[in-house]
C-alpha cells in the first residue's frame, strides 16, 4: 500500500447553488432480514484488530462488476461515482446494513492522477439520474479510486465524505485498480471515522454461485458462511 498522498483542494465538491451530494433521508432505515444467506463475507486485515463499523454493507455482483469496470477504465487518472440502493435495519437483531444495488458513474468531472472533482452538474446528475430510474433509493456513499497510492481516505476525502455523506450510515469505497486493492470506510459508533483502516464487506449472492470478487487484500470469511 502507497503512503498516503496529499490532495489539492480541487477535491472539495463545487456546490455553488447550495446542492449536497446526499439524498433526504427519512428519518428510520426500511426494516428488513439481512440477507445473510445469500451472501459471501469478504473481511479486511483491519477487522482482526476488534473494529466494529456502525452498517454492514451488502454489494450486489451486478454493482461490484460495474465499479470494476469503472474504476479500470482510467488507469492515471482518478475516477468515481455514487452508490445508490438502501438503508435497512435487521428486523431481528436491529443491526443496521445498507445494499449497494447500483453504482452511478460521476459525469462532468476534472479529474487527474491525484483529484476529483464533482461539479453541479455531476450532482444534478446524480439526483435525475435517481428520480429517472432508481425511484425510492438513496445515496448510500459513494466511491473513487486511487491509482497507485493505496486504500486510504485523504485529507480532503475525508472532509469531502464528513460533509456531502454526513449520515452515519453512508460509506466511502476506496479502489486501487493497478494493485487489484479496495477497501470500505465506515463510521463507527459515535460518527468516529478512521481514514486508515478500511473494512470489508458481503457479496450479494456471492455463495450462491461464483464469486466474482477479485480485490486481493481481502479475504473470504468461509468460517462465517459455514456458521450461517
Amino acid at each position: 500500500m502507497g503512503q498516503p498522498v496529499t490532495k489539492p483542494f480541487e477535491h472539495s465538491i463545487m456546490t455553488g447553488n447550495g446542492i449536497r451530494l446526499s439524498t433526504p433521508v427519512s428519518a428510520r432505515p426500511r426494516r428488513a432480514c439481512m440477507p445473510l444467506v445469500r451472501s459471501k463475507r469478504w473481511v479486511s486485515i483491519h477487522e482482526q484488530e476488534g473494529r466494529s463499523p456502525l452498517v454492514k454493507v451488502f454489494l450486489s455482483q451486478s454493482a461490484y462488476t460495474r465499479i470494476l469496470l469503472h474504476s479500470t477504465s482510467e488507469l492515471d487518472d482518478e475516477v468515481g461515482g455514487a452508490l445508490v440502493g438502501l438503508w435497512c435495519v435487521d428486523r431481528g437483531s436491529g443491526d443496521q446494513f445498507v445494499v449497494v444495488q447500483h453504482m452511478l458513474p460521476a459525469r462532468y468531472t476534472r479529474q487527474g492522477s491525484v483529484y476529483l472533482t464533482f461539479t453541479q452538474d455531476t450532482l444534478l446528475d446524480f439526483h435525475e439520474e435517481i428520480e429517472r430510474n432508481h425511484s425510492g433509493k438513496k445515496i448510500v456513499g459513494w466511491y473513487h479510486t486511487h491509482p497507485r497510492m493505496g486504500v486510504f481516505l485523504s485529507h480532503f476525502d475525508t472532509f469531502l465524505h464528513n460533509n456531502f455523506f454526513p449520515e452515519p450510515w453512508q460509506v466511502a469505497l476506496v479502489v486501487e485498480p493497478h494493485s487489484s486493492v479496495a477497501g470500505f470506510f465506515i463510521r463507527r459508533e459515535g460518527g468516529y471515522l478512521d481514514p486508515s483502516r478500511y473494512f470489508g464487506f458481503y457479496e450479494l449472492n456471492g455463495n450462491l454461485g461464483r464469486s466474482m470478487v477479485n480485490w486481493r487484500n481481502l479475504q473470504g470469511d468461509e468460517e462465517e458462511m459455514k456458521g450461517v
